[in-house]
């Protein structure tokens, strides 16, 4: 597992010297030199409540972790930063992925404990230990059905949504992710109007899965896409009534977990952030937070679990541990995220992993906010180059591999930022973000640099600055393969997964068309993000590790705070949030003394 620990030869300060040097006066700020000095200025602080759990967030992790403590009855208390809950989750389509989950079995869909095992450990490889992949796959299913039972959440199965990697042993072609079901708002009264919201709004009028999106996209030309445009419509109509609010995807995901927490008598404090972990007898025992513009102690008498995000809008973080170029403009997590609970777990000396990477997928960085390319960069009709004008990946692949090729060739053929390439025939088909085929995009895209359109390909290439013959080249090479139906180039199509987002009219690869018919337009091309997927190193327990590899007491951690059980990879939609959901439930199992081991509970 890849940990923060640096070296250098050099006797001048490095930039990450500079930058932790920099953390370390941040602590000094909070008056925290050392553990003991810490305890004895927090413990004079007000104190606000004592609970057997303190959960840091209130994103999926953290609200399963909460769920789970209070019905394995315990006191507990949710602790979040922001106005709002739900998180970055609250913001996301709420993809699951657990292997094994009831809902995909009653679908029929085949798995097995032993095909997960064997996808997963092909997936992952030896970045993460044995032992927490077996944890997720051996808890996962009994989470899934812990919070249907004790939430008004249900679980659909996103059919057809592959397995990013299906060739792979143990992988399953038709998927294994879930999404939320329905949910009527109207059950969360006033507090609904404290859930985050959407990344993106859906259709007004409309009620929208995400299963559904691949379908929208392909509404004006197959009729399977109107049909789900229809009944997307219809889903909106009904519920409005019924005098309903509506809910799917993250939004649903968030309220229905917020709902089993106001059944369960769990307090969700807002705009709560932490600022430091309240240490005593060399455990964790509760949390420092700014509560009402002063600083305040909850104590806990079992621990706290950190369920708190990523750190993808800090952007001393994101310097100091990622590949550059990197900054926070590019992210779609929750604006929040700014890595607290990770740094207050480093503070008390935890081992941070997995810091270099994040949950990547391209994205268009439109006015406002990035735009994450799913269908359209998958679409026929279109193709990815690089600042050389030239194709340098298989643009069907799972976003973060995409992104992953874009930082890994950018040295020696620079691919940041990419652009990508669609013909007007691409765009009087499919849908392009929220804007309908045939219709024009914003003049803000065009005036931001994130859209260019010209009549030629020179045009275009002089446009975004790559050279014209070379375009020229890379396209007409492009449309003699798609005509064929084959990319011997970068293998696009040959992946059972390449086909979800695409056109399956276009034959005889549903993932490739030739671009042909002016005007041509170029979309810019950036590594933007889910959150980041670094953190607080963990056990198969949840426990929060320190470099030795020891446990901290009373310290847990789950979600995008902790260092991802996925490691570098990303094993199918809902890669984040299933693991996240699965971890923040082992932990609060874990602090009951009911965590199962396969033939009995851990104390």
């Amino acid at each position: 597992m890849t940990t923060t620990t640096t070296t250098t030869t050099d006797a001048r300060p490095s930039r990450r010297d500079v930058l932790a040097a920099g953390a370390a006066s941040t602590a000094a700020a909070f008056g925290v030199v050392g553990a003991a000095q810490q305890t004895a200025r927090a413990a004079d602080l007000p104190l606000l409540g004592t609970y057997d759990v303190v959960v840091i967030g209130s994103g999926a992790a953290g609200m399963t972790a909460a769920l789970t403590a209070a019905k394995q009855g315990l006191s507990c208390v949710v602790l979040e930063k922001a106005p709002t809950f739900g998180g970055s989750a609250a913001r996301s389509g709420a993809g699951i992925w657990i292997p094994n989950n009831s809902v995909i079995l009653a679908a029929g869909v085949p798995d097995t404990p032993a095909k997960a095992a064997a996808y997963l450990a092909a997936v992952v490889g030896p970045d993460v230990p044995a032992d927490r992949q077996q944890a997720f796959l051996a808890h996962g299913p009994a989470m899934l059905s812990f919070v249907m039972a004790n939430s008004p959440l249900r679980f659909r199965w996103m059919e057809g949504y592959s397995d990013y990697y299906p060739e792979l042993p143990g992988g399953v072609p038709n998927g294994r992710s879930v999404e939320p079901g329905q949910l009527d708002g109207t059950i969360l009264g006033p507090e609904l109007a404290r859930l985050n919201p959407p990344y993106m709004d859906v259709p007004a009028g409309m009620v929208v899965f995400s299963a559904d999106y691949k379908w929208l996209a392909l509404a004006a030309v197959n009729a399977k896409g109107a049909a789900v445009a229809a009944e997307c419509l219809a889903r909106g109509t009904a519920a409005a009534l019924r005098g309903e609010k509506p809910l799917t995807m993250g939004q649903s995901l968030a309220a229905g977990l917020r709902a089993g927490l106001r059944s369960a008598g769990v307090p969700v404090w807002l705009s709560t952030p932490l600022t430091e972990l309240y240490v005593e007898g060399g455990a964790v025992s509760g949390a420092v937070v700014t509560k009402d513009g002063g600083p305040a102690l909850v104590r806990a008498r079992r621990g706290v679990i950190v369920g708190s995000g990523g750190f993808e809008h800090n952007a001393a973080m994101r310097e100091r541990y990622q590949r550059h170029p990197i900054g926070t403009d590019w992210t779609v997590g929750a604006k929040e995220n700014t890595g607290d609970g990770i740094q207050a777990g480093h503070r008390v000396g935890a081992a941070l992993g997995l810091m270099d990477d994040a949950w990547w997928g391209p994205a268009i960085p439109l006015p406002g906010q990035p735009y994450f390319c799913l269908a359209e960069r998958t679409l026929p009709g279109g193709l990815l180059i690089n600042a050389a004008g030239a194709r340098f990946v298989n643009e069907a692949a799972p976003y973060s591999d995409v992104v992953h090729t874009m930082y890994d060739v950018n040295d020696t053929a620079p691919a940041i930022p990419s652009w990508l390439i669609v013909d007007q025939h691409y765009r009087n088909r499919y849908l392009f973000k929220d804007v309908l085929p045939t219709l024009p995009f914003p003049d803000t895209w065009y005036d931001s640099g994130a859209a260019h359109k010209a009549w030629a390909l020179d045009a275009l290439a002089r446009s975004i600055g790559v050279p014209a013959a070379a375009l020229r080249t890379t396209v007409d090479r492009f449309n003699s393969q798609a005509l064929r139906g084959v990319d011997p180039d970068f293998h696009r199509g040959d992946s059972a997964y390449d086909h979800y987002y695409t056109d399956p009219s276009v034959l005889p690869n549903s993932c490739l068309a030739p671009l042909w018919l002016p005007p041509y337009h170029a979309f810019r091309i950036v590594p933007g993000d889910l959150g980041t997927k670094g953190g607080l190193l963990t056990d198969a327990r949840a426990r929060v590790l320190r470099e030795d590899g020891s446990v901290i007491r009373g310290l847990y951690a789950a979600g995008n705070a902790s260092a991802a059980v996925m490691g570098h990879s990303y094993a199918g939609a809902g890669s984040t949030i299933g693991p996240a959901m699965t971890f923040g439930y082992i932990a609060a199992k874990d602090l009951a003394g009911a965590y199962w081991t396969g033939g009995s509970t851990v104390p």
